[in-house]
């Protein structure tokens, strides 16, 4: 396992980290002691980087991660989670206000059983009016920073143009990663063309849902992917391609995500242990780039096809 440091963060992370959604059942229903075991291995293998929010599950992700955490030394992983998503009964909710995102960052340590939090995010901007995040959002965290409650304040956004506005918009320093996802991987890799502005920051990179949220899998969609049929269609063609050179299109992908060393880490998501080692083993072989390079033509015009995120 390769380990890059995030900006200018002093946190050096595995290059393949583990993202918590599947832990809410996200996804689809989990197995919650093969969830929390799932963790554990994480761990074992090497990621030192785990990610998470209140919105994930509503509030399930936090809960069933914080049982597996009771279990873990602090000092063997970094904690990342978020403010300003949230749900209760099956609907989502949006509070970007300083007031509620101070309250939450309190009650996911409780929930997670840790009295710090090494990185707090500022959960999918673009539901939220921008100068709001720039005024009260982050100068709330920010506040928390300096009070040692939270270690490193981030920004997380499908829009990567959202993203450079915020920081654009507030002092040098106040951002000090950013959370893409869906922009760096076989059919989308337009995070590509904002790697030197970030640099040019000091801002960590962090990039999420190296499958496309299942579109780069055997296992297909989830019923709720927002992406046009088109783009679904034309990963599923390079599926079927992958599949028939016994090559599976998750393995390239995750290859794929993680080859890059200008990208800090690689979020993915599992509630079960052996996919944990099954992608480490992964991302340990040396990628066919010449099978990158058919999955690309195949997904052809529908490459960095986008959608609203939901």
């Amino acid at each position: 396992m390769q380990y890059r440091e995030i900006g200018k963060t002093g946190m050096k992370v595995s290059s393949l980290s583990f993202g918590a959604s599947s832990l809410g059942g996200v996804f689809h229903d989990i197995r919650e002691k093969e969830a929390i075991q799932s963790v554990f291995t994480a761990i074992e293998t090497g990621m030192n980087f785990i990610d998470v929010s209140p919105y994930y599950g509503h509030y399930k992700a936090e809960t069933v991660l914080g049982k597996a955490l009771k279990e873990i030394p602090r000092n063997s992983y970094y904690l990342s989670t978020k403010v300003g998503r949230y749900g209760k009964d099956g609907v989502n909710t949006w509070d970007y206000s300083a007031k509620r995102a101070k309250e939450s960052v309190y009650e996911s340590m409780d929930r997670l059983n840790i009295d710090y939090i090494d990185l707090i995010n500022v959960h999918d901007i673009e539901f939220a009016d921008l100068n709001q995040i720039v005024n009260e959002t982050l100068p709330a965290l920010v506040e928390l920073r300096e009070q040692g409650i939270v270690k490193h304040v981030g920004i997380t956004d499908l829009q990567l143009e959202n993203l450079k506005w915020v920081i654009d918009h507030v002092p040098s320093g106040t951002v000090e990663s950013v959370l893409n996802f869906c922009h760096y991987c076989l059919c989308d890799d337009k995070l590509a063309d904002f790697l030197d502005y970030f640099e040019s920051k000091e801002i960590g990179i962090i990039n999420a849902s190296p499958l496309s949220m299942g579109m780069l899998s055997e296992r297909g969609v989830p019923a709720w992917h927002p992406a046009p049929v088109s783009l679904i269609e034309a990963c599923k063609r390079a599926m079927e391609h992958c599949k028939a050179k016994n090559y599976p299109i998750e393995k390239l992908a995750m290859q794929f995500s993680v080859n890059n060393p200008r990208v800090t880490t690689t979020l993915f998501s599992t509630a079960n242990p052996e996919n944990v080692k099954k992608n480490v083993a992964w991302i340990e072989e040396e990628i066919d780039n010449e099978l990158v390079n058919e999955v690309r033509e195949i997904i052809g015009d529908q490459q960095r096809v986008s959608w609203a995120n939901s």
